[in-house]
């Protein structure tokens, strides 16, 4: 595994690797060659079938979601899938600018990804640009997760708000991780950069709703709770797994 690394940001960008698989980021060509970029994934199909990795990745992944965890219904694996692409995209980025003061452009013409592999989703950079940290909410929030939402809703019937109650809620839990590390590894700095920096995240519409600003716990559910053996996650609006709607599996 080779971890990403500026040659015009601090070297330290390394040690985002110590945080755990959502902070790497990948560069060069993949081992299994060539993958689907993000934005060719988000695209219409345009050759294949659907459960074949490049005939629509974003089906293919879901469906390997919904496998995984024996999803009742797909948008329980629309979510869970959504979910853990959203935390990646935040981790990395959020991550490089809290640390470096830069981040990585995850232009998704740039920016690979393998829906076949495991969780977390494997993510690979085929070119090593930089930019200001004050571009954090393009990259991510414009540059990937409306154009993944868009595919993903043209697919299964799943609501914006619970997709983007799933952004905010991976947002806060990076948020989380860092302010971790930054304790750990006498780096307060680093912890109040990511503080500062999502609570400018937190002010665009599609996200400002999401949490609940003085438990920081979500509005929506990720239908997490659906899933055999599953319960509520701990930021859930739910106390305890809903009742199941009569009539309704």
């Amino acid at each position: 595994m080779v971890l990403l690394l500026f040659v015009d940001l601090d070297p330290q960008l390394a040690a985002l690797g110590a945080l755990g698989g959502f902070f790497v980021l990948r560069t060069g060509v993949p081992p299994r060659g060539s993958l689907p970029t993000l934005a060719s994934a988000c695209a219409n199909p345009r050759f294949g079938t659907p459960d074949e990795v490049y005939g629509d990745p974003v089906t293919f992944r879901v469906q390997k979601v919904a496998q995984s965890i024996r999803a009742p219904e797909p948008r329980v694996a629309v979510s869970v899938a959504q979910q853990g692409l959203a935390a990646r995209f935040w981790s990395i980025a959020l991550g490089a600018a809290a640390l470096c003061g830069r981040l990585p452009d995850l232009d998704p013409e740039l920016l690979s990804w393998d829906p076949d592999a495991g969780a977390p989703d494997d993510l690979w950079l085929s070119e090593v640009r930089a930019r200001p940290v004050t571009d954090l909410d393009a990259v991510v929030r414009g540059g990937l997760l409306v154009p993944l939402s868009a595919a993903l809703r043209s697919r299964y019937r799943v609501s914006p708000g619970l997709l983007w109650g799933n952004a905010g809620s991976a947002l806060a839990g990076t948020v989380r991780q860092l302010d971790r590390w930054a304790l750990t590894h006498g780096r307060p700095d680093v912890g109040e950069r990511a503080r500062t920096l999502a609570g400018r995240l937190f002010e665009h519409p599609d996200l400002s709703g999401t949490l609940d600003p003085r438990t920081l716990r979500r509005r929506s559910c990720c239908l997490y709770y659906r899933v055999p053996g599953g319960g509520v996650c701990g930021d859930c609006c739910f106390d305890r797994p809903p009742r199941p709607t009569p009539g309704r599996t």
